[in-house]
């Protein structure tokens, strides 16, 4: 039993050794930035001057300060706000100290829709629906929406027709067209967004259908109507005791040819103001760089070459030679 309890503590004292404290030696020497979950050691590791250096040392000696600026670095994260989200502790990081380049601008978020205006006036919260529900009908999980849903009325043989409804219409041409406007009016609203976000107008697409249109809508849709023909409603009969239209739109107006010279002068210089305003700026320093390089190109192929000219071979020696050589060879050519 005294065997048994004496390997026990020989165990339980290794493991003690190898656990660490989380207080770090000279943390003041340690730089950190919690922005970028950076810590970075300011002291100088000198591991070559000692003169007991080893390879085995030298990766110790790294280990033990990688160590010890990632343990202060989360001694620094505890100490900021702590929330916990759905089960998970959330650590919200300051700004940066250290800024670092980027290759691309920093994007910009997205402008709020219509519908999140709304919802934030009135309070309204997002509910996090599951995808799949219960149909009764298959007996099975199918997804809320999308291919093959559940409960999908559009699959249904048969309609019941509403009380207040006439007999003879038709109730699934009335529910596809129904359908029809609703996508459309989604999409309207969709580029609406896009063009607010965007800062741009959204072309006029008519007028969207409502369920209880008012006198100006009305208004609007007989204008409409009237400057939907051929001849824009120039031909179009009037109703009795109708009065004209406020909702004509905006008119183009076309200057004279011949008017005001003053007011042309105006003009034509405006433009000429717009057009001096697009003409790209000089960089002065690049040019200057350039033209002095170009100089110093050209000064260097009009400088003289120092290299001496190379000896031509085969004419001065070689011509002495066969001209020159022994008297006695010379008095026998000339016999």
């Amino acid at each position: 039993m005294a065997d048994t309890q004496i390997v026990v503590d020989k165990v339980l004292q290794k493991d003690v050794n190898k656990v660490f404290s989380t207080a770090v030696e000279n943390a003041e020497l340690i730089d950190i930035d919690e922005g970028l979950l950076l810590a970075t050691t300011t002291g100088n590791l000198n591991i070559r001057a000692t003169h007991d250096f080893t390879r085995q040392n030298g990766e110790e000696v790294i280990r033990q300060s990688t160590r010890s600026a990632v343990q202060t670095l989360f001694n620094s994260l505890w100490q900021l706000p702590v929330e916990q989200v759905e089960g998970t502790y959330v650590v919200t990081l300051p700004e940066i100290k250290m800024w670092l380049p980027r290759e691309k601008p920093i994007p910009k978020k997205r402008a709020v829709t219509k519908w999140q205006e709304y919802a934030k006036s009135k309070g309204i919260l997002n509910k996090k629906k599951s995808r799949m529900v219960w149909d009764e009908a298959a007996k099975e999980y199918k997804p809320r929406w999308g291919y093959k849903r559940a409960n999908d009325g559009t699959q249904d043989w048969l309609i019941e027709v509403p009380a207040n409804a006439d007999p003879m219409e038709d109730q699934f041409a009335k529910r596809q067209t129904a359908k029809k406007e609703r996508v459309a009016k989604n999409e309207l609203q969709r580029l609406r967004n896009i063009a607010r976000s965007q800062k741009r107008k959204v072309p006029g697409v008519g007028l969207t259908p409502t369920e209880q249109p008012s006198k100006d809508t009305l208004s609007k849709a007989l204008v409409v109507a009237r400057k939907s023909t051929a001849s824009l409603g120039k031909f179009t009969e009037k109703l009795p005791k109708e009065k004209p239209s406020k909702f004509t739109g905006k008119k183009r107006k076309f200057e004279p040819s011949i008017g005001d010279l003053k007011n042309e002068r105006e003009r034509q210089l405006k433009i000429l103001d717009v057009n001096a305003k697009k003409v790209p700026t000089i960089n002065v320093t690049k040019a200057t760089n350039r033209a002095l390089r170009e100089s110093e190109e050209q000064r260097s192929r009009e400088r003289p070459s120092r290299k001496t000219p190379k000896k031509q071979k085969g004419k001065g020696a070689s011509a002495g030679r066969k001209g020159g050589g022994n008297k006695k060879n010379r008095v026998k050519r000339n016999k």
